[in-house]
């Protein structure tokens, strides 16, 4: 399978130049770096075992990404990265390896992070581009964007099977040289490996219209924030409620910021969102408690507007209001509010 187009990351943090107008950045005169030789691996094996987290979007559960003991055939171990440098006039390139993750549809609904090796034979350009220096940056002032460009995990390889980690000189912005990104989006890339590492929604969550994982606002809030009470009279009155259910793993609860992994959810009920949100205009204050909830529920709107509703489904049994406007709001739930919110 071949592949081409972009290989660079272009993570945009907008496009506004630095100074005012075109003035650009003042700044002192720079010289040419040099990162000095790129370190030597005698075999190359695999991006799983060379590059384990490579290109790494999101989490993965531990131990998906890869073997953490020492990959073979002499190559360094897993997730120790050589050194990168310039290439040695001695190493001849005849292969370049990008490894990276992407996210793709699953074969039974949701979507998944998949880990990807792909391979170019053809790579005079790229290594000539390599070889460049870095830009020099006169006395002037420069117009740079503001855009972040990273480029991807890439290795040389040469006949005998040994490889390298290039530096890639940049421009006068600090960002690879133009050469750099025209020689890699003329890569003809074969695909050699891609396997999956994680989930990133499953099925069930997207057909729920949920999150896959979401943090538990009311340990925040009651933690790290200063909510206030649920106030006399607040407005049960809202449209169409969303319920999603998130389990806290052990090794999660207690922590600064929580996250749960989805169990369950889909659009309320009418009769059961009436009684969930007049248990929740509850005025009773929270009760003090310490102990971390292992489930929790979060209530939305389905258009995603309007205040928001985090509840511990066991444990200490609060809520917490988060208000359209800002603001939260804390109150005491109980057992009948919490089977209100089970399984849809």
């Amino acid at each position: 399978m071949r592949s081409g187009g972009t290989t660079l990351a272009a993570a945009l943090l907008g496009m506004g130049l630095c100074g005012l107008a075109l003035s650009g950045c003042a700044g002192p005169a720079n010289s040419p770096r040099d990162p000095g030789p790129a370190e030597i691996v005698e075999k190359w094996t695999s991006c799983a075992e060379s590059a384990p987290r490579a290109g790494v979007v999101l989490p993965v559960p531990p131990g998906s990404a890869g073997p953490s003991a020492a990959s073979p055939g002499g190559a360094t171990p897993a997730g120790v990265e050589p050194k990168i440098g310039r290439i040695d006039p001695a190493f001849v390139p005849v292969a370049a390896v990008l490894c990276g993750r992407e996210v793709r549809p699953g074969a039974g609904g949701g979507r998944e992070q998949v880990a990807t090796e792909r391979r170019a034979d053809e790579i005079g350009a790229l290594v000539a581009a390599l070889r460049l220096s870095d830009q020099v940056r006169g006395r002037g002032e420069v117009a740079c964007t503001a855009d972040l460009v990273i480029p991807p995990w890439l290795a040389l390889l040469d006949d005998q099977g040994r490889w390298l980690r290039p530096y890639v000189p940049t421009d006068v912005c600090g960002k690879p040289r133009p050469e750099v990104r025209a020689a890699l989006d003329g890569l003809r890339l074969t695909t050699v490996d891609s396997r999956t590492v994680g989930l990133v929604e499953s099925s069930a969550a997207e057909t729920a219209g949920c999150e896959q994982r979401w943090s538990d606002m009311v340990w925040v809030e009651t933690h790290l924030g200063r909510p206030g009470r649920v106030v006399p009279g607040a407005d049960p009155t809202v449209g169409p409620l969303r319920l999603c259910v998130y389990e806290v793993p052990p090794s999660e609860r207690g922590g600064g910021k929580p996250a749960g992994d989805f169990v369950y959810g889909g659009p309320l009920p009418t009769e059961r969102q009436t009684k969930a949100l007049q248990a929740l205009a509850t005025t009773r204050p929270a009760a003090d408690c310490a102990t971390p909830a292992s489930r929790f529920a979060v209530l939305r709107t389905l258009d995603g507007g309007g205040p928001e509703w985090y509840v511990e489904l066991d444990a200490c049994r609060r809520f917490v209001v988060v208000a359209a406007a800002g603001g939260t709001q804390l109150g005491q739930g109980d057992g009948a509010l919490a089977a209100l919110l089970g399984p849809i």
